[in-house]
């Protein structure tokens, strides 16, 4: 129970679930803010952005915690700023298990993490 307890911010019940909506929907925003900035990111329709942040969401809990403990020897030497090519990985990873989100490469994937970073500070 403690990965489903991590997913909902630490709290179950109704406020745990509001949290994991409002992850949700930076992802989604995330997703979306890049994409008006940047014309190469493309989405097939706004139920593909809603798939994706679910999809970074998952990616996120399963895989970038695996991701760290590696990299943690790097994370450490740069003072944390490693984490933000982390990030942009498991972003890139959503790319390629979306169909119709296409994050045309390593620039795009990292804007849209920094985008969900600083969503993440405004919001949590």
């Amino acid at each position: 129970m403690d990965w489903l307890t991590g997913l909902f911010g630490g709290k179950l019940g109704v406020d745990g679930m509001l949290t994991a909506l409002l992850k949700l929907l930076v992802n989604t925003g995330g997703f979306y803010l890049t994409a008006l900035l940047f014309p190469g990111l493309t989405y097939a329709s706004p139920a593909t952005l809603l798939w994706a942040g679910i999809v970074l969401g998952v990616v996120n809990i399963l895989v970038r915690p695996v991701l760290m403990l590696l990299t943690m020897p790097i994370n450490i030497l740069t003072f944390g700023l490693f984490t933000l090519v982390v990030n942009t990985l498991m972003v890139m990873l959503t790319g390629l298990l979306i169909p119709g989100l296409h994050i045309p490469g390593f620039l795009h994937a990292f804007t849209v993490a920094i985008i969900i970073s600083l969503l993440n500070v405004l919001f949590f």
